[in-house]
């Protein structure tokens, strides 16, 4: 497996996609604008907010970093991105799920086993 450099951390505290398609023209101040006024969201925590176009070949992610905005953007050459249904605006995701959906998976199949708790062996 290849590494992957410009990749969201996996340990990502805040992470969310956001699900509905965007106008990709929208650039930094568009897309904080956005998570701001329609997210009711303060886009300098240092959350990372994922967007994608109607085509669902291209992602950006934004994210303020200590003293100005990270964009990441990625644009498939061929196929398109498993996007979750629009039940809501905003979905929180995993490191791994963002990482998982840049690498194509479908993150609605990106889980584990259910957790158990018992009480006594017996």
């Amino acid at each position: 497996m290849r590494n992957h450099h410009l990749r969201p951390a996996l340990a990502m505290p805040q992470i969310y996609l956001y699900r509905a398609p965007i106008d990709f023209r929208k650039q930094v101040n568009g897309l904080a604008a956005l998570i701001e006024q329609e997210l009711g969201h303060n886009p300098f925590t240092g959350a990372l907010y994922a967007f994608t176009n109607r085509q669902r070949n291209k992602i950006k992610c934004l994210m303020w970093e200590d003293n100005g905005f990270v964009l990441y953007y990625k644009a498939l050459a061929e196929e398109k991105f498993k996007w979750p249904n629009l039940a809501d605006d905003l979905l929180p995701l995993t490191g791994e799920q963002i990482n998982g959906l840049l690498d194509g998976y479908d993150i609605r199949l990106l889980n584990g086993h259910k957790k158990l708790h018992y009480d006594r062996v017996n």
